[in-house]
Order: C-alpha cells, then structure tokens, then sequence
C-alpha cells in the first residue's frame, strides 16, 4: 500500500488519479509529479514499486504544500481576513457566499435549510 503525506492511495486505482486523494493535488499537479519522477501515469498503484512510491513521496513532500500545512494556510488566511474585518472576512464569519454570489434566491449551501416562518397570528376579540 502506497502511503503519501499521511494518505493512503487507492490500490485500484491509476497513478494519476490515486495522487489526487491527496489534499492539495489535482489532476494537473499529479501530471506534473509523475513527469518530474518519471513515473508513467498509467500504472495502478498496486504495481509501483518502492523506489517509485519513494519518488513520488520525495517530489511531494519537498515541493509542495499538502495536506494538514495547506488546510492550516488556508484556515490562517481566512482567519486573518476576519480579523481586519474586511467584506470577505464578514461574509465568512456570518456563513454567507463569500465571492458576490446573490443570496435572496440561493446560497443554500452556505445558508443552510429553509426555515419556515409562522404566519402572523389574528387577534381575537
């Protein structure tokens, strides 16, 4: 089993699309890794041997940020946004769409579920 980053890789899978289960690599990084290794991308991960699986580990862990640093980077930047109280920073605070998307409608995803309100109550005399 071919363990990358603190992330296991799927065995069935091609080299290519096993390293996107890492955090932080994409379709086009994991191109990028395998070109840099020399590793061909159609080779399941069951089939690496260790000096490749030893590669791939190497490029990953050396040139690029992935894993628990990218989501602590991230969490970091987000953090700081909210901290000068930019519109950005507000918006994450309040759980709303970050990037100017209309909330009237939609936003579902960040709104949460519909609430349903109560119909205003008649006075009785």
């Amino acid at each position: 089993m071919a363990r990358i980053a603190g992330v296991d890789l799927p065995r069935d899978k091609r080299a290519e699309i096993g390293l996107t289960y890492i955090y932080g690599i994409g379709p086009t990084r994991a191109k990028e890794i395998l070109a840099k290794t020399g590793v061909s991308p159609d080779t399941r991960i069951k089939d690496l041997n260790d000096s490749e699986v030893a590669a791939l580990r190497q490029v990953v862990e050396n040139d690029y940020q992935v894993e628990g640093d990218l989501r602590r980077l991230e969490a970091m930047s987000i953090k700081r946004l909210m901290d000068i109280g930019t519109v950005r920073g507000r918006r994450h605070r309040a759980g709303l769409p970050v990037r100017g998307q209309r909330t009237r409608i939609n936003a579902r995803t960040r709104r949460g579920a519909r609430k349903t309100v109560a119909g205003k109550k008649k006075a009785t005399r």
